[in-house]
This record gives C-alpha cells, structure tokens and sequence, in this order.
C-alpha cells in the first residue's frame, strides 16, 4: 500500500480573504478558485491539511473559541463544494508573548504532525501559501512548495519565490504544477536553497 500524497495550504491570503485576526465565522470568505483547485487535489488522491499562524490568539486579538468557530466555517463552505479538508492544524503562539515554539511557521512541528497521522510521506508534499514562511517547510522538508501570491506578500518574498522558481499566480497554477510533476521532477530541496 503506498503512501498518500499531502498538501499543506495557508488559510488567510490562500484559501480565504485575510481579514487579519479573524474571529467571526461570517468573515470567512472563500476566494477565487480556491474549491476548484482543491477538488482538483482530492480528485488525484491527495489529502488536505490547513497550516496556519493564529498569533492572535497569542495576542488576545481572538480567543481559541474564536478561532474554532472560523476553522468550522471553512470546513463547512469546502465540503459544501466538494472540496472537503481532511485537517486544519493552528498555532496559537506569538514569540513575544509566549515565547519561541516549533509549530508557528516556518516551524515544521505541524507539517510533521499531520504527516504522522495521514500516514504521508513530507518529500512528496505540496506546500502552498502567500508567505515564504507557508512554503519554507517545503524547502527544509524536501517537498513541493509554491508561493502564491496575495495583496499582503512582501516584494522581497515575490522576487525570493520567482528566482526559486516557484512563484505561481493561483492556488490552481501551483496545483496543475504539483499534480504535473508527479514522480517526474525531483522535490525542491535544501540543497537548492542554499543556491
């Protein structure tokens, strides 16, 4: 029996608008494409698994109640689509706060987590989101990472991305890529990061 296949994706910025330190369920908004690309992802056998930052818990922006309630509302709006989410991991820290942990991105604490329980193998992982810190764990962990770009991602990151050449315009572009390359092209590695 081989191994699933995983893909890690942000939520704010990738799955849903960001409305920074979201806490009501009504705010989540799902954007463009996004269940589409994910039905893409379920259709080849791949397991879904949401890794996101929520230092606003840390912060007293939002409580974990809060944040519970958003991560149900998104489940629900996926699975209404047919895009359905086998797992949604958070960290709640802020490192002023609460000091350094392994689990805030692009701590891989999390990524290790969800591959243990799914039973998937992290080099053959694809790592989406709108930060570099959403697709680091790809390079260190020797996935598939793509950077997807939103109104928040840095210049610096955008440029760091294209250069690695993995720089995508749409969750469906780094999709289409990841489902294409297949065993066919080897992971990113860290070798190829310190290039």
């Amino acid at each position: 029996m081989t191994e699933p296949r995983i893909a890690f994706l942000d939520r704010d910025g990738t799955l849903i608008e960001d409305r920074h330190y979201l806490g009501d369920p009504a705010g989540v908004v799902l954007l463009p494409s996004v269940t589409h690309a994910v039905g893409r992802l379920r259709d080849a056998g791949v397991r879904i698994v949401v890794v996101t930052n929520q230092s606003g818990i840390a912060r007293g922006f939002i409580t974990e109640a809060a944040y519970e309630a958003t991560r149900d509302r998104l489940a629900s709006l996926m699975a209404q689509a047919d895009a359905q989410i086998d797992l949604q991991l958070h960290c709640p820290h802020y490192p002023p706060i609460s000091g350094t942990c392994r689990c805030r991105k692009p701590g891989t604490e999390l990524h290790e987590r969800a591959a243990r329980a799914l039973g998937a193998d992290l080099a053959k992982a694809l790592y989406a989101g709108d930060r570099w810190r959403d697709v680091e764990p790809g390079i260190v962990l020797g996935g598939h990472p793509f950077l997807v770009p939103s109104t928040d991602t840095p210049a610096d990151e955008r440029a760091r991305a294209a250069q690695a050449g993995i720089l995508c315009d749409s969750l469906g572009l780094a999709v289409a890529r990841y489902l294409d390359a297949g065993q066919r092209t080897p992971a990113l590695t860290t070798q190829r990061r310190r290039s």
